[in-house]
C-alpha cells in the first residue's frame, strides 16, 4: 500500500494557543505543533478518503481555535454568545 503524508503550515498570531487547542484531537498519524508564529500540522495515512476527511475537520477546527485564541488575546471573551453561530 502507498502511504499518504501531508504538511499544513499556517501563520498565526496565537500559534501556541491554537496548537494547544487542537492537540487533544490528535489521532494516530497526526501531529500538531507551534513553531514561533506558525502552526504545523502533519498527517499520515493510507486511505485518501480518511486523510481528506481529517484535513477537512482540522481546517474547520483550526478556524474556530484561531478565532477563540484571538478573542482571548484581545480580552474579548466575556460574552461568548457570538461564537455559537
Amino acid at each position: 500500500m502507498i502511504g499518504i503524508m501531508g504538511l499544513i503550515r499556517t501563520e498565526s498570531a496565537s500559534a501556541t494557543c491554537v496548537a494547544g487547542s487542537l492537540a487533544p484531537d490528535n489521532l494516530p498519524g497526526m501531529a500538531i505543533a507551534a513553531d514561533g508564529g506558525t502552526v504545523i500540522f502533519r498527517i499520515e495515512g493510507i486511505a485518501l478518503r480518511s486523510v481528506t476527511a481529517t484535513v477537512d475537520d482540522y481546517l474547520m477546527n483550526l478556524a474556530m481555535a484561531e478565532e477563540v485564541c484571538s478573542l482571548c488575546r484581545a480580552g474579548g471573551l466575556n460574552d461568548m454568545t457570538h461564537l455559537a453561530g
